[in-house]
């Protein structure tokens, strides 16, 4: 029996680039060489999307559960069983459809521990909207799916993390939905993940505001004065090393989040778009503090490019590696905890002297 880490991953909307990021990713053997993938999907779908790109140096070990998959090769496991009609590049009923019968599979054994780590390929937030699927995306789904009390939406590269206080919602209804209990608890799982996921022993993290120049002190915005400085006081003293509020702008133009392991954006668009300018392609997003481990591209369903050879799975492949670190960082923790029990509470080496030989 292999102790490779088992990689279960949805293919996403099948009218988009899901299925293409994948087969180019696990077309690279070396992928192989550190993990066992396993795509929820279907033969004949991925058969589809390989002679569209011509693509025919990959072929699936078909299997009908994730423990008989072979750790030397790429796996599939068929999730349906009727034909699909496939339109490239259209946002149809038929995309959300089976990219929700794939995630809801691949979720159902990751929560069961039938798979180490799940991977998800991008959604259409549209089209997989149904009785079973009413969630903002694949972050909220997943929350509720794991019974985990909070979640933080955290996008990372080798050289920036940033996660958002309000994550799928609408610009006007950010400040609302902005308090200092729900920044003090964000706070809290990015302290948290950057220790367990990252294995960073004192990690520092940068607030931005809400408003420009952060408030101005008052004259441009109320919120950085009654909610977000008391809010970093307050997570400060429960000895989180945090910082600001900093002005989003001059924050990332000045390359001031190069000195932070980690950076708490108010709302999507504040975090998303600096991240994306910064790391785009090299970007993965991290569901951090659920109970099992869900990692995705910084991409979307990218219908302009579909079926044309033109999307890049270097985000992809990204994701894969990413999730295959944090499962590591988590088992090796979990390892020095039990250590630490037998021994009496005296452990000579910790996680993060171990970091490196981790990664």
């Amino acid at each position: 029996m292999s102790d490779k880490i088992k990689i279960g991953i949805s293919i996403g909307d099948v009218n988009g680039i899901g299925l293409e990021v994948i087969l180019k990713t696990l077309s690279e053997a070396k992928i192989m060489d550190y993990c066992t993938p396993i795509v929820y999907g279907h033969t004949k779908v991925a058969s589809y999307h390989r002679k569209a790109l011509g693509i025919n140096d990959i072929t699936f070990n078909v299997i009908n559960n994730a423990e008989a998959a072979n750790p030397k090769k790429a796996n599939l496991i068929n999730c349906w069983e009727e034909d699909v009609k496939i339109e490239l590049g259209v946002a149809n009923e038929t995309g959300g459809k089976y990219a929700l019968l794939s995630l809801e599979k691949a979720t159902e054994d990751l929560i069961n521990g039938e798979i180490d780590a799940m991977v998800t390929a991008p959604i259409n937030k549209h089209n997989i909207q149904s009785e079973t699927f009413s969630f903002p995306g694949h972050t909220e789904y997943l929350q509720e799916r794991s019974k985990s009390k909070d979640v933080l939406m955290f996008l990372m590269n080798d050289t920036l993390r940033v996660g958002v206080v309000t994550g799928h919602i609408p610009v006007a209804e950010v400040p609302k939905s902005i308090t200092k209990e729900k920044i003090v608890r964000k706070l809290q799982l990015m302290n948290e993940s950057l220790k367990k996921d990252f294995w960073i022993e004192k990690p520092k993290i940068a607030v931005l505001g809400l408003n420009p120049h952060a408030g101005d002190n008052g004259l441009l915005g109320k919120e950085e004065q009654e909610i977000i400085i008391p809010a970093i006081q307050e997570a400060f003293d429960k000895g989180i090393i945090t910082f600001g509020p900093f002005p989003a702008d001059g924050f990332f133009g000045k390359g001031s989040y190069k000195q932070f392991d980690g950076i708490l954006a108010m709302y999507h668009d504040q975090g998303l778009i600096p991240f994306k300018t910064i790391a785009f392609g090299s970007g993965v997003n991290f569901s951090a503090g659920l109970n099992i481990v869900r990692t995705s591209p910084d991409h979307g369903t990218g219908y302009d490019i579909a079926g044309k050879d033109l999307a890049d799975p270097s985000s992809f492949m990204e994701a894969i590696f990413a999730a295959i670190h944090i499962v590591k960082n988590r088992r090796e923790q979990e390892s020095l905890l039990k250590n630490q029990l037998r021994t009496g509470g005296k452990i000579v080496e910790t996680a993060f002297d171990l970091k490196d030989d981790a990664n």
